[in-house]
């Protein structure tokens, strides 16, 4: 599969089979996050991986209550410490978070699994459950298993309605 076809097959899923995920598969993804770049190769990126369904029944409840939350077989927490804003004025641990979701969120559709990125979460609530240190930032969350249903990605937008061309709205 070429990263062009796991953008393609991505999408959120919120409805997951009964099927643990391969050691070997959570390794490939886990893998992603690891190479991801970071800003100054800081490389402060961490991720928790949940698979104990307590934890993700907990989860559940700071998750705004979503049943895939806890459905999913794996639940990943990306997390980094000493934030600070970059030069542009957004969050270096933010940004550098986002980039290791997304390479984690694209080698699972090459491994045929699927995710959904969880940003309406309780953050107090979850650092709770899950023990995160204060000094680290909670930047998302994201399910991750077997899709349990075939749905098709939503239609996009065209690359001619979002693209601007030396200036903003240009052609």
């Amino acid at each position: 599969m070429t990263v062009q076809e796991a953008i393609q097959k991505r999408r959120s899923v919120r409805n997951y089979q009964e099927k643990p995920v391969e050691p070997e598969k959570l390794r490939a993804v886990l893998e992603a996050a690891a190479l991801a770049p970071t800003a100054c190769n800081e490389q402060r990126v961490r991720v928790i991986v949940v698979t104990d369904p307590a934890v993700r029944k907990a989860l559940r409840g700071a998750c705004s209550n979503f049943p895939f939350v806890e459905q999913a077989p794996v639940v990943l927490a990306v997390i980094a410490d000493h934030d600070r804003l970059m030069q542009c004025g957004q969050s270096s641990k933010t940004v550098d978070c986002s980039i290791a979701m997304s390479f984690m969120h694209l080698a699972a559709v090459e491994q045929g699994l699927q995710c959904c990125w969880l940003g309406a979460f309780d953050a107090p609530a979850v650092r709770e459950i899950l023990a995160v240190p204060e000094d680290y930032v909670i930047v998302a969350l994201s399910t991750l298993g077997y899709p349990g249903d075939d749905k098709a990605a939503p239609a996009k937008k065209t690359v001619e309605e979002i693209v601007s061309c030396n200036r903003f709205g240009e052609a």
